[in-house]
């Protein structure tokens, strides 16, 4: 599984209230909760962002309440990994079980800005700066985690062992 795409820099402590606002919390459907990804944080922010896109947070990224509707609507932005130093423990388990990818690169982090071309090479456990030549490494994530990502997430692939 491979990534490629533009970095979109936020910063640390980004809580899911910023992520995707209770206001826009009326619907489940990820394309339109991503046309308001990150309204609490600045608006028009979306705008941005193309297809494949990788989404480069710093600590505790994802903190606040345990809003399910936050990594749909970065999913429903076109953003489809998040590099971050550190995740909310309940947010990074709700972003597997929606099928988002999460990476952490600790204070590697902070060798990425706004802008710079990467590619990430999950399974080799490497991403690579394209703007920079820098090389980052990171730990894999594991094997029944992939799989579920690649089954959409917890459900889907639930529904595929039981059925």
């Amino acid at each position: 599984m491979e990534f490629k795409g533009k970095a979109h820099v936020v910063g640390d402590h980004i809580d899911t209230d910023a992520i995707i606002p209770a206001r826009f919390l009326v619907t489940t459907n990820t394309k339109e909760l991503g046309k308001n990804c990150f309204e609490g944080l600045e608006p028009g922010w979306v705008k941005r962002v193309a297809p494949g896109d990788i989404l480069v947070a710093g600590e505790n990224f994802g903190c606040g309440s345990s809003r399910e509707h936050a990594p749909l609507a970065i999913l429903g932005a076109g953003i489809s990994v998040v590099l971050a130093k550190s995740y909310a423990r309940i947010f990074y388990r709700n972003a597997f079980n929606m099928g988002l990818l999460l990476l952490e690169l600790g204070e590697d982090i902070q060798k990425i800005n706004a802008g710079d071309e990467l590619i990430i090479d999950v399974p080799g456990g490497i991403m690579n700066n394209l703007t920079t030549g820098q090389h980052i490494t990171f730990h894999p994530v594991p094997e029944f985690m992939m799989n579920m990502l690649a089954g959409g997430g917890l459900v889907e692939y639930v529904k595929r062992k039981v059925g």
